[in-house]
């Protein structure tokens, strides 16, 4: 049998809210997975930003 392939859980992408304010050449950006049935609001996460050397908020970008 196939795998029934869950339409509700979509990839998407994380970019740095602080990186264009800072003037720092390079984007932070980071891909994952959500469930838009669960989570229908844009997602907001820390996670490490090597440019600046620190964690930062990462938001979803469409």
């Amino acid at each position: 049998m196939a795998k029934k392939k869950n339409v509700a859980r979509q990839t998407i992408h994380l970019e740095c809210t602080e990186q264009r304010a800072s003037g720092v050449p390079g984007i932070s950006r980071y891909s994952t997975q959500k469930n838009k049935k669960n989570t229908p609001a844009r997602l907001e996460l820390k996670k490490y930003n090597p440019y600046l050397k620190r964690v930062t908020v990462h938001r979803e970008i469409k």
